[in-house]
């Protein structure tokens, strides 16, 4: 507490840096805080579009591959061709001190199955549960890094909050109290002064 800091010149001058730090770093956590938001907002209108897209595509796909089905007959044989796709990498990007979940998906050629057991419907429920396959990787990397810039933004958000509204003022109050102690003193010492001046031109009088 302010009321506990002896008002030295030294004291004053120490309040005075930690309190610009403490202005600084607020200014810091603002413009961090800000910057994630808008980086959490892009991220949220694409993952809205991309939830749709998923819910159309996933509705061509399950029409087509019920077409397959009926001019094929059931098609698991040929589905059970297609090998395990395992081609996903996770590296990270950073977003101010956060780091952000990036998937890389390998583009790979289309499956080799047999053309001739095949048809058109087949072929388009391919194309589209690969497509649906693409966006879920999209997806899941935006709705990770949404989860994470929200807990970083909670937490840039509470920093902010407790400079503002407790360091801030406690060190703009020790200040004050430094600076009021000190002038004080300098009126009482000027008054001292005064006195004393006073006296000796009495005596010399």
């Amino acid at each position: 507490m302010a009321e506990q800091i002896f008002p030295t010149k030294g004291n004053l001058i120490k309040a005075k840096r930690s309190l610009r730090q403490a202005k600084m770093g607020y200014e810091l956590m603002d413009r961090k805080r800000n910057i994630l938001i808008r980086e959490m907002v892009e991220l949220t209108d694409a993952a809205k579009e991309i939830r749709n897209s998923i819910d159309s595509t996933y509705t061509a796909a399950y029409k087509a591959l019920q077409r397959a089905n009926i001019s094929m007959g059931v098609v698991s044989d040929v589905a059970n061709t297609f090998p395990v796709d395992d081609s996903l990498d996770l590296s990270t990007r950073s977003v101010m001190g956060v780091e952000l979940p990036k998937l890389t998906h390998e583009k790979t050629e289309a499956a080799d199955y047999r053309l001739h057991l095949t048809n058109s419907s087949f072929d388009e429920a391919y194309i589209s549960f690969n497509k649906v396959k693409l966006l879920t990787v999209r997806l899941a990397e935006i709705e990770n890094s949404i989860y994470r810039l929200a807990v970083a933004i909670k937490k840039t958000q509470k920093r902010a909050n407790a400079l503002k509204n407790i360091m801030i003022p406690k060190f703009e109050g020790t200040v004050r109290f430094i600076t009021n102690a000190l002038e004080e003193k300098e009126r009482e010492e000027f008054s001292r002064q005064k006195v004393i001046k006073k006296a000796k031109l009495k005596k010399q009088a």
